[in-house]
């Protein structure tokens, strides 16, 4: 399995509370390497893409368990 797969596979096994913990994390991170950039700062912009990715997955996880497409762990089969 590849890095990213491993990853996003911990993620999936987080519950809903750590996952906003991981959320609010990553949003402040994201917020600081922004603020660094504007302030010349920040030695690699390629970081800011990878923390905006980051949320979008945490959001993704967050919504499919919320419309019952995804349980904790794994996503659900569709038959």
């Amino acid at each position: 399995m590849s890095k990213s797969l491993d990853a996003l596979a911990r993620m999936r096994d987080l519950p809903d509370a750590e996952l906003l913990q991981a959320l609010d994390r990553t949003r402040d991170e994201l917020f600081r390497l922004q603020l660094g950039k504007h302030t010349n700062q920040v030695p690699s912009t390629a970081a800011i893409e990878t923390k905006r990715r980051e949320v979008a997955k945490i959001l993704t996880i967050l919504r499919n368990r919320d419309l019952g497409l995804e349980t904790q762990g794994r996503a659900r089969k569709e038959s």
